[in-house]
């Protein structure tokens, strides 16, 4: 195997930037169905549609062993009641496993079996390493009032498949209570909107 040292090192910077990776920026507006208040979403979007997070993401080659990683930055802020949060996504590869690394500040993974049926919300920030078993979805939140900054490490045949959750979305929600986060129940909070 003969890989140029450039495809095997890679710097990163304390605010989260990754050298010559493939960068993905998501604003308010572009994670409409994410969060559980629609109408605070839009609100937020027409008065500042900034970026919530970016994620740069670079192979580690393409062999049937090889990985992939990625490193994101998640700001800090609200909407309505619920922290910033990623998409979340399943592996197109269900069986895949993840590993975060938590490089600076404090959020939590919201973890939820494929079928729906089992949800954690397990802490996450610097210095911390959360594993996500394979056939479940997964979602960053941060809880901070600082960029959340993580490393995620996956098979690099792993995939994304943010479709499934597009339908049904994450269960439950994490928002800020009077003590910290707190997780809620989706169809709850929609009872209590209505």
């Amino acid at each position: 195997m003969d890989l140029a040292v450039d495809k095997l090192v890679h710097d990163f910077g304390i605010a989260g930037s990754l050298a010559d990776g493939d960068v993905v920026e998501r604003r308010l507006s572009d994670l409409g169905g994410t969060f559980a208040d629609d109408d605070a979403l839009r609100d937020a979007a027409a008065a500042n549609d900034r970026i919530v997070y970016t994620v740069t993401s670079a192979a580690g080659g393409d062999g049937e062993g090889d990985l992939g990683y990625g490193l994101g930055v998640l700001q800090p802020g609200r909407v309505g009641d619920e922290y910033h949060l990623t998409k979340g996504h399943l592996h197109a590869w269900r069986p895949a496993a993840e590993v975060y690394i938590g490089l600076r500040g404090s959020g939590a993974m919201l973890l939820q079996d494929e079928d729906g049926g089992g949800s954690r919300l397990v802490p996450f920030g610097a210095g911390e390493i959360v594993y996500v078993p394979g056939d479940t979805a997964h979602r960053t939140v941060n809880t901070g009032d600082e960029p959340l900054v993580y490393l995620g490490v996956y098979p690099a045949r792993a995939g994304h498949d943010y479709g499934a959750l597009a339908e049904s979305n994450f269960r439950h929600v994490v928002l800020a209570g009077p003590d910290g986060p707190v997780l809620r129940e989706r169809r709850e909070l929609d009872e209590e909107r209505s």
